[in-house]
């Protein structure tokens, strides 16, 4: 199910989606806002996930992987 909402953007946000629009790189604006907010969305799980790691501590050989991803994460901030 989607909802419809207005929002506010800067120009050069509206700008960059319709290029991106215009080049074939995504079919819509609101696609491409939608990309963006999953991709967010999964950052933000990704960091919690690996906050947890950090807390309770390794558990089994996959564990060096989440961490590595973690910091990974940190440098797209």
């Amino acid at each position: 199910m989607s909802v419809q909402i207005a929002v506010s953007l800067p120009s050069t946000a509206v700008a960059f989606l319709d290029h991106s629009v215009a080049a074939g790189e995504a079919p819509s604006r609101a696609a491409l806002i939608t990309i963006s907010l999953e991709r967010e969305l999964r950052h933000r799980l990704a960091m919690r996930d690996t906050e947890i790691l950090s807390q309770v501590g390794p558990a089994d050989e996959l564990d060096d992987l989440v961490l590595w991803s973690g910091r990974s994460f940190d440098d797209l901030d």
